[in-house]
Parts: structure tokens; C-alpha cells; sequence
């Protein structure tokens, strides 16, 4: 049984575009229904195929967006566009509910959260790093998990949050959410702080002590995850409750 799953996440198979949400002007969400979902964990990937009519092909990682309630065969992933890309404009801007893609996976089993990991959680996401701290969250939810998370998430401008409302939701509802933005290039009106980095007293403000030992999953671009780590260490962080991933 161990065996056949991994051969179906290694396996390339045809998904459906079951619904598309805009999240904002560049990126947006694919529902994707694979049938046979053997399910994911928050923070794993899935790569994603497409392929022209002249045979040539190209694929992308992808973060998964969604928890999965072990009942259905959908999974979501969000998708920034890059302007030079050659998937992520099809897939931000082209790709259509009823739509046919290639996917396989979930990939991955290092970067991801599980319901039985106790410790205080802290999430720092950079730009479209946000999507599996994003899974993380819901998962949670999902559980009905008591390990307090603080969620630490830098961006540009208000216009680049991606999932606003449903994080602005949860921040209110939830006394174990913690949400803090950080904007690089612009705020919004009335912000008490000019726009900024992440830097040494971000973290040391809005982060967990490291005293309390938390675990730490920090997801953007390369730059970011690197600064962000070499912070966290030097505050005091133990490097093996560190989790990173990178893009670009």
C-alpha cells in the first residue's frame, strides 16, 4: 500500500479546475480536483505540467494552499504571476474552471506541520511565501489545534496581501492567531510605522522568545528566507526548529 502511494504522488495525472478565486491582481487560486487524492500536509507542493501543441512542455512547483479533511479529492494551490514565467501567466490569467491540467505529487515531508507537534508555531512568509503557512493556518483551524501561532507576513503594498480578508477573519475570531503585516514599499492609511524590512526588531517584537521554543517555518524568496534565519538565530533561535523554503 506504502508502495502504490508513492508511485501515484510520483506519477503524473490529469486534474480539473473545479473554481478559480482572484486573490489579488497576480495572483490567484486554482481548485484542482484529481481523482484518487490520497491528501496532503500542510506545507507540501505539488508540480504542475503544461504542455503546448507542438510536445513542448513545462512544469512548475507549487505550494499547496488548502488543509485536507481526508474526505474528497480536491486540493488548492495559489499561483503568483511572474512576468517572465512560463506557467504562472497561464495559470493566473488564461486557465479556466472545467480546464485540464497535469499535476503530480504531494512533494515533500520536511517543511510541514502537523496537529500532534505541540510547540508554539511561528510563521514568517515573504510575498507568495505566505500559501503553505496559509495551509498551516487552516489546518489548524480545521483541528481545532490550541498551539498558539503567530503569523509574521511581509509584502509590498496593502494591494499584494494575499488572502486578506480570510487572514483579517481569523485574526479577529481566533485568540490563537496572531497576524502581523509588514509592508517594504507602501502602507496603508493611518499605518503607525513608515514602510520597512523584516529586521532584528520585527522578529524580536512580534516573534515568540526563544525561550518558548516554538517551531519555525519561514517560506519567500531566497534573500528573505536567509535574512529572516540568520536573524532568528541570532536572536537566540535554535537552528533545528528551523524550517525554510526557498524560491527564485
Amino acid at each position: 500500500m506504502a508502495r502504490a502511494a508513492v508511485s501515484r504522488r510520483l506519477t503524473w495525472r490529469a486534474a480539473t479546475v473545479d473554481g478559480v478565486v482572484r486573490e489579488t491582481s497576480t495572483a490567484r487560486t486554482l481548485r484542482l480536483r484529481v481523482p484518487g487524492w490520497d491528501g496532503h500536509l500542510p506545507g507540501q507542493h505539488l508540480d504542475v505540467r503544461l504542455t503546448a501543441e507542438d510536445g513542448y512542455s513545462a512544469q512548475r512547483s507549487y505550494s499547496i494552499a488548502s488543509a485536507w479533511a481526508g474526505d474528497d479529492d480536491t486540493v488548492d494551490v495559489t499561483v503568483q504571476r511572474l512576468e517572465d514565467g512560463e506557467v504562472s501567466p497561464y495559470l493566473t490569467d488564461e486557465v479556466r474552471e472545467g480546464d485540464l491540467i497535469e499535476v503530480r505529487g504531494p512533494i515533500g515531508g520536511w517543511f510541514v506541520w502537523r496537529e500532534t507537534q505541540p510547540a508554539p508555531v511561528l510563521l514568517i512568509a515573504g510575498g507568495s511565501g505566505v500559501v503553505p503557512l496559509m495551509a498551516m493556518i487552516r489546518e489548524r483551524r480545521r483541528v481545532n489545534g490550541r498551539q498558539p501561532f503567530r503569523l509574521i507576513y511581509s509584502v509590498r503594498t496593502p494591494a499584494d496581501v494575499i488572502y486578506a480578508e480570510e487572514l483579517a477573519g481569523h485574526h479577529r475570531t481566533d485568540p490563537g492567531l496572531d497576524v502581523r503585516l509588514v509592508y517594504t514599499r507602501e502602507t496603508p492609511q493611518g499605518w503607525p510605522a513608515p514602510p520597512k524590512r523584516i529586521d532584528v526588531a520585527t522578529l524580536n517584537t512580534y516573534g515568540w522568545p526563544p525561550g518558548f521554543q516554538p517551531d519555525v517555518f519561514v517560506c519567500g524568496p531566497n534573500a528573505f528566507v536567509e535574512t529572516a534565519a540568520d536573524i532568528l538565530i541570532a536572536l537566540g533561535h535554535d537552528s533545528k526548529k528551523i524550517r525554510t523554503e526557498r524560491f527564485g
